[in-house]
């Protein structure tokens, strides 16, 4: 085994020959490769090795000894320790750059057709983007609770005034049941002796139609003077229109639990999407960045060509967002999601919408689309997807190409897993493009519309 070139805790001088996926900076010494958070392709950096694994190292900048052109003044105060924005170093329309080049690259190295990955789109103004906020709750070293964000890759809590990416409304209402958390001494959730009621407060807004959720996330199932918190935050805040009491009593790191109870309104907002209109309740899931969502949505729509003669299977379809976009333009639509929530409010959006052509299954997408398929033989046109960040499980891949639909467009979250996938369609599709779309600007994240067109049907 070949001597590791680095050791911990000792400094180097690097030059940055790339960045990687998440944005951050990667050097080599004697072909070892490091990983830099914060640096760029280009720069001379002095680095502290922190980490030595047997294939790999990281590091941290201690000094930039020649910057990149592209670098800019960081505007936010928890910046380093957050690692929410982890780009917000780089200009933003180098940051789109760094996104195309990323996706090009997978393709490169795992795709036969080597298909130019289009410019990324961004956004106009890529600041307090997200309609959705959740807030930790934690106590300071003075053992007083304080709201803010996890500390990268730990639980610690760092209280923020502001963020950047965040609707302000949403930092102000936090702030508000958090004062009243202090002035009425409630305890807050300890995760190692898991005790203690609130653990997070979480925020939804329509940003079309300024309606507000809030969700109180407690260990328990009592607020103490919940009347009066109610009273004060639909005083203060008179866009909220529901407000959720959301129980999860488990020691999990996952936010919300099962259960909700309405302390406030009917338990849902509405926000539009184009010409539509979406209920979104406590636990479904709707895009953070609905601007960025809708372009996404119409470049999916439009490169499916659907036409009044098909049938389209939505999978993953979520509260029916880009089934209802499809909808209008298509025979019959069926949507399959797992989270039977979701598929409620599927069906109400439909109807909210006066769609009549479009069905919803709740069920996992293997199974549901097994049964479409080879017990009520329902043959698709079109597929489109929209699966989580590990992409598409083999049966749903063979099924699909067991049917092969003549139009199948893959809506992907993790670039990665996208390329992996497409690979598997290769031989029967021909992959025509990959659209990134900027839904998480100043992060390492990027969703990808791929459009793939039957070989045999190709013209």
């Amino acid at each position: 085994m070949e001597k590791i070139p680095v050791e911990k805790n000792k400094e180097y001088i690097v030059e940055i020959i790339d960045n990687g996926f998440e944005g951050e900076g990667i050097a080599k010494i004697d072909n070892f490769t490091i990983f830099i958070n914060g640096a760029i392709k280009g720069e001379k950096v002095k680095i502290l090795i922190v980490k030595v694994l047997s294939s790999h190292a990281f590091g941290k900048i201690v000094e930039i000894l020649e910057k990149s052109d592209v670098r800019q003044e960081v505007d936010c105060t928890t910046y380093k320790r957050c690692g929410g924005c982890n780009m917000r170093h780089i200009k933003y329309e180098d940051t789109l750059k760094m996104k195309q080049n990323a996706v090009q690259s997978l393709v490169n190295k795992t795709l036969k057709n080597k298909i130019q990955v289009k410019p990324t789109l961004g956004m106009e103004n890529p600041l307090h983007y997200r309609n959705k906020a959740q807030y930790p709750i934690g106590i300071n070293k003075n053992g007083e609770p304080v709201i803010g964000v996890f500390a990268n890759r730990t639980h610690e809590v760092i209280p923020m005034e502001k963020c950047l990416i965040q609707n302000p409304i949403s930092e102000e209402i936090a702030k508000t049941v958090l004062e009243f958390i202090k002035k009425n001494k409630i305890s807050v959730y300890n995760e190692k002796t898991v005790k203690g009621l609130f653990r997070h407060i979480v925020i939804k807004v329509g940003i079309k139609t300024n309606e507000v959720m809030c969700i109180l996330v407690i260990n328990g199932s009592k607020i103490p003077k919940e009347d009066e918190l109610v009273k004060i935050l639909t005083q203060k805040y008179p866009n909220i229109k529901t407000i959720v009491k959301n129980i999860n009593k488990k020691n999990t790191n996952v936010i919300l639990g099962k259960e909700n109870v309405n302390i406030y309104g009917n338990g849902y907002i509405e926000d539009k999407l184009g010409e539509f209109t979406f209920k979104i309740s406590p636990l479904s899931f709707y895009q953070v960045n609905p601007v960025q969502a809708e372009r996404l949505y119409n470049i999916g729509v439009e490169a499916a060509k659907i036409t009044k003669n098909d049938t389209v299977f939505d999978l993953y379809c979520g509260i029916g967002t880009i089934s209802l976009f499809m909808a209008k333009h298509a025979k019959k639509v069926y949507g399959v999601e797992i989270v039977e929530q979701a598929i409620k409010d599927a069906k109400e959006n439909a109807k909210i919408n006066n769609v009549d052509n479009a069905e919803f299954i709740a069920g996992d997408t293997e199974i549901v689309l097994d049964d479409l398929i080879n017990n009520k033989n329902i043959i698709p046109d079109v597929v489109m997807v929209d699966p989580p960040r590990k992409g598409l499980d083999n049966k749903s891949i063979d099924n699909i190409l067991k049917i092969k639909p003549d139009r199948f467009v893959y809506i992907s979250c993790n670039p990665a897993t996208l390329v992996r996938d497409l690979a598997k369609f290769e031989e029967v599709y021909e992959v025509k493009e990959i659209q990134p779309v900027d839904m998480f600007p100043f992060t390492g994240h990027v969703e990808c519309c791929s459009v793939l067109y039957l070989k045999d049907s190709i013209q």
